[in-house]
């Protein structure tokens, strides 16, 4: 248990705090696909908002459980372990999600292609993070 609390936890506050930055420099640098999340397809009532701060833990246990089953199929130096885990990532969960929501959801191309880059991202940095604290 201790192997997933702890690293589960401490990724889930990184990325936490990563996907707040990350938020805020969308808004700065990208304002026009910043926009486009104010399309009305998505939510705009503040009842769900608390799921976009509880996702970096819900991934991060996630992945500390894959990690804690899988670590020994990852070779190399942590940080080639942990751009691993990043493209495992992408290719189990994050392609295929993309595919539906871009077939079903009235998004562009360029919002899909940001979430694939946010999804790699927050994968590798809890891959390094892992491969740190639990080798």
């Amino acid at each position: 248990m201790k192997s997933y609390l702890i690293p589960g936890l401490l990724s889930g506050f990184i990325l936490l705090g990563l996907s707040v930055a990350l938020l805020f420099m969308l808004v700065s640098f990208l304002p026009h696909l910043a926009e486009e999340y104010y399309n009305p397809i998505f939510r705009s009532e503040d009842d769900r908002n608390w799921m976009f701060y509880a996702h970096p833990f819900i991934l991060s246990f996630a992945l500390a459980w894959f990690w804690h089953r899988f670590k020994m199929k990852f070779k190399g130096h942590w940080v080639m372990r942990g751009l691993e885990l990043g493209v495992v990532y992408i290719i189990v969960a994050i392609l295929p999600t993309m595919w539906l929501t871009f077939s079903a959801i009235d998004v562009n191309s360029s919002m899909v292609l940001t979430w694939i880059g946010y999804g790699f991202f927050q994968s590798v940095v809890a891959g390094w993070l892992f491969a740190k604290t639990n080798p």
